[in-house]
């Protein structure tokens, strides 16, 4: 049942999660390290959700933090002890896991417990793309009235370690994560949210693991920079929109998340943890979540928001969000309103 995954299938996960990730997901050189990791304990198995009965429950794995944090820490005892303490508090067996997010580090988040565990990883993140925030990852449950979202959650080390449970209503046990991340130094693994396979049908982004990776393949069918983004964009129905040197660069770390934009000749960016804004000349050519990105121009390599510095030659693309395997809650325009006072743009009416 299931594919076995191999480590070349975990570097394409890696590099195409990143471009999915759309400025978030996580760092590349740490993405490449937890697949290692994960490929110590044997092989994920990847599954379809058809694999899986409709009352079977699956849980989601995920990190919560700001990617430029510089004290963050977790290690492979706290990413499987989230999915130990969860399995502790239900009363059903989970039956597989399931990532939040496509990203640099997002898309194989849940591998290495998935290994360690020998349970299946789904095929169906909660959502194609990256996103800011919890409830952008939790497939429209914050929609349902009175839902008490379960969390568990790992990460730090010494003084600044933490473990432990969270439950209550999805927005303030979400907070409550963002805030332990904090705390832990910037990053924290988390267990969260379980329920049934016949609700994730409805929800996720099904068939966005096998995207991450193909996505991979694509980008490493050339050599040259400016033939890998190319061949991104083609594969992505996507436009290549400028390149050119980065200018104005700003970034700031505000609770928790990368808050910041930049300039690269008549284009602005601005960014959430992701990329939300992309204008010319103050005209809007996308909005979160459409996937707008950036690559290093020389290499082909994507380059996440925090890694961007003053002077650095990028090229940025952007793909409609109709083109993009999504979950639900990205059409929720009261979660997507959230964004506007973060970065003071508009996003759901423009």
């Amino acid at each position: 049942m299931g594919k076995k995954l191999i480590i070349d299938e975990g570097k394409n996960a890696v590099y195409g999660g990143c471009i999915l990730g759309g400025g978030g997901g996580g760092i590349i050189k740490e993405g490449l390290e937890k697949s290692k990791k994960a490929f110590k304990y044997g092989s994920p198995n990847l599954i379809s959700i058809n694999n899986l009965n409709p009352e079977d429950i699956v849980v989601c794995v995920s990190l919560v933090g700001a990617p430029s944090a510089e004290n963050q820490f977790l290690s492979d005892k706290q990413l499987i002890q989230t999915v130990e303490k969860m399995q502790k508090e239900l009363d059903k067996p989970v039956k597989a896991v399931m990532t939040n997010e496509n990203g640099a580090a997002t898309t194989i988040n849940g591998w290495l417990q998935s290994s360690a565990l020998n349970l299946p990883f789904l095929d169906a993140p909660s959502n194609g793309r990256a996103h800011p925030t919890g409830s952008m990852g939790a497939m429209n449950l914050s929609e349902i009235k009175g839902y008490q979202s379960i969390q568990t959650f790992a990460g730090g080390k010494d003084e600044a370690e933490v473990f432990g449970m969270v439950s209550g209503s999805l927005p303030n046990a979400s907070d409550t994560i963002r805030d332990l991340s904090v705390r832990a130094g910037g990053l924290v693994a988390v267990c969260r949210n379980p329920v049934d396979v016949n609700y994730i049908s409805e929800n996720a982004a099904i068939g966005g693991i096998s995207e991450a990776i193909k996505l991979g393949e694509v980008l490493f069918e050339h050599s040259k920079g400016k033939d890998r983004i190319n061949n991104v964009v083609k594969y992505l129905n996507g436009n290549l929109i400028s390149t050119g040197k980065v200018t104005n660069f700003s970034l700031e770390n505000k609770n928790g998340f990368d808050v910041g934009r930049l300039y690269i000749n008549d284009i602005e960016l601005t960014f959430w943890n992701e990329y939300m804004t992309l204008e010319r000349d103050g005209k809007r050519l996308s909005t979160f979540p459409d996937l707008i990105m950036t690559f290093d121009l020389e290499s082909g390599m994507p380059v996440v928001s925090a890694e961007i510095s003053e002077d650095k030659e990028i090229a940025v693309i952007s793909v409609p969000k109709t083109q993009l395997l999504l979950g639900s809650t990205m059409y929720n325009k009261r979660l997507l309103k959230t964004i506007e006072p973060i970065i003071n743009k508009k996003i759901c009416e423009v």
